[in-house]
């Protein structure tokens, strides 16, 4: 079963998504099996990390930000703005899919372990992620 996500992505930033994953899921009746997640894109990701405190997501952020600056003479794909090229390079360094097992009809998520998409540009985006359920 395929389904797609679309989620408004409001500038750079993590934006949990698990919910909306796990509504996905609840009406499907798998009990166990592998949920795969896809984004459609080459300037924003994935990832798991933790959902409770707001700091670690903003220290990741700061983090990759440093790591991949913007305005490095380096660059030369630059039409669509200074974020551009620092946003493909960071969608580079972190994920486009994840998988998650499935065990007695939920995400085999740990405690404090959420689903995110990070948009890595400045501007708001709408951003559609492929869900894929399969069953065991």
């Amino acid at each position: 079963m395929i389904e797609i996500l679309k989620v408004a992505a409001k500038g750079q930033g993590l934006t949990e998504v698990t919910d909306a994953i796990r509504g996905i899921l609840q009406p499907k009746s798998i009990a166990d099996g592998l949920c795969t997640i896809f984004i459609q894109h080459t300037s924003a990701s994935l990832l798991i990390q933790e959902n409770a405190d707001p700091s670690a997501r903003r220290d990741l952020e700061n983090w990759l930000n440093r790591l991949v600056p913007e305005d490095d003479p380096l660059y030369t794909h630059t039409m669509e703005g200074p974020d551009d090229m620092p946003a493909h390079i960071k969608s580079m360094l972190t994920q486009s899919s994840l998988s998650v097992p499935i065990i007695g009809g939920t995400l085999a998520l740990g405690t404090w372990q959420g689903i995110f998409l990070w948009e890595h540009r400045h501007g708001d985006h709408q951003r559609r992620i492929v869900v894929h359920l399969q069953t065991s």
